[in-house]
């Protein structure tokens, strides 16, 4: 069976170094642009796994994480967040609102490929 991850980033070149690490490691990659269009997108990704950056206009990771908290589809579905961002507060923020884990930018490879095998159980 092939995981399925929607990659929410407001940045091309990210969902593409995204894509590039986990497309080849068999995950299927679904993109969105932002929070808005990532919570469009979630019914029809299907997602195992959802990996949101914090910092994107429209709506932020944090709205990311409530919008699929209390949405209808995909409510338990883990949430890891891929971001610039390092701050304690806003990892406590991040947990207490739902989020799974925490990445901080620049991810490695390797390190996000078991991260993600680890939440999902493989």
């Amino acid at each position: 069976m092939k995981f399925r991850i929607l990659v929410i980033d407001d940045s091309p070149t990210m969902r593409g170094l995204v894509t590039a690490a986990l497309e080849p490691a068999g995950f299927e990659i679904h993109q969105a642009q932002d929070g808005v269009n990532g919570l469009d997108r979630l019914a029809a990704a299907d997602p195992h796994l959802v990996i949101t950056d914090i910092n994107m206009p429209r709506l932020d990771g944090f709205g990311v994480i409530q919008g699929i908290r209390t949405g209808a589809t995909n409510a338990s579905v883990p949430i890891l967040v891929l971001t610039t961002e390092a701050g304690g507060d806003l990892k406590d923020r991040a947990r207490r609102s739902g989020a799974t884990g925490w990445i901080v930018k620049p991810f490695d490879e390797a390190r996000l490929i078991s991260t993600i095998n680890l939440v999902l159980g493989v």
